[in-house]
């Protein structure tokens, strides 16, 4: 059997990190506060966890307590020592992430608790349009410059694979502004998270093409004299399989038929759509529904 190629480059990404700076930080720092605001609302204490990161400093800042582990390939992590393991904005680097994700479970004792951060397929989506349409502008090809990285339903997929218990998984889009295109690289430099590509080119790029995608960022993804950039963060959480966890129902197992349940909601929905309809009329909005 073949063994496909690794997407990244690992020495040029190690090498790429060692240039981050700890500004460049920012979106781990908003990442740790949104883990621990969501562990918050996990009904159990934690007292044994991991972390899982290239960028140890803004997470330990949180997790003070936490053994803080390198994202390298073999994560150095003992089955069954911690109750909750956190995998920190290094999945979409991973040449293997299901083998990350099943490292952390195999680390989880019985129902522990995962919990992980990756950037997703909607990341940097300004930049890869300004830079593909630039390149072939100038030179006619395409080079690969972003990581590709998954979608939300890809990577919740990922968890099932991985044998989590009661996955989920869900995504927030932020958005940051800059001066410019090149205001955007020097901070992705200082992020540690320039291009490391196996199959990158591995000549600096024409100056003709960042010039290019510059005017074509600007012109497309203006706003009030700045640019947009998104960040889609994916977060994904499972447990550890323990007997004591809700199970799915057997087939054949169910009270009521389907029909029966459908035509049951639409009669209680009925009395609902007549007040919402009376609520509208006296100029009334529900918060999201304009």
């Amino acid at each position: 059997m073949t063994t496909p190629p690794a997407l990244t480059d690992r020495p040029a990404h190690l090498a790429h990190r060692a240039r981050a700076t700890r500004a460049g930080l920012f979106l781990h720092e908003d990442a740790a506060a949104e883990i621990e605001e969501r562990l918050s609302e996990v009904n159990k204490s934690f007292t044994s966890p991991a972390i899982v990161t290239g960028f140890p400093d803004p997470w330990r800042e949180i997790f003070p307590d936490a053994k803080i582990v390198a994202d390298d390939e073999v994560l150095d992590l003992v089955p069954q020592e911690h109750d909750l393991v956190i995998h920190a904005l290094g999945l979409h680097w991973a040449n293997d992430p299901v083998g990350q994700l099943v490292q952390c479970r195999r680390a989880l004792k019985p129902d522990g608790f995962f919990i992980g951060v990756a950037f997703g397929g909607q990341t940097l989506s300004e930049l890869r349009a300004a830079l593909a349409q630039a390149e072939v502008e100038v030179t006619g090809g395409l080079s690969p410059r972003i990581l590709p990285m998954g979608e939300i339903r890809d990577l919740g997929g990922l968890l099932q694979r991985a044998g989590y218990a009661l996955p989920v998984a869900d995504s927030a889009l932020k958005s940051v502004m800059y001066r410019d295109a090149l205001h955007l690289m020097r901070d992705l430099r200082a992020m540690g998270e320039t291009n490391a590509l196996t199959s990158r080119i591995r000549h600096f790029t024409r100056r003709a093409v960042i010039a290019r995608a510059a005017q074509i960022y600007g012109e497309s993804f203006a706003q009030d004299d700045r640019i947009r950039a998104s960040f889609e963060m994916i977060y994904l959480s499972g447990w550890a399989p323990h007997e004591s966890q809700q199970k799915p129902l057997k087939p054949g197992s169910a009270q009521m038929r389907l029909a029966d349940a459908l035509a049951q909601a639409q009669l209680d929905a009925a009395p609902m759509a007549a007040k919402s309809d009376i609520t509208s009329q006296s100029g009334e909005q529900n918060e999201g529904f304009e």
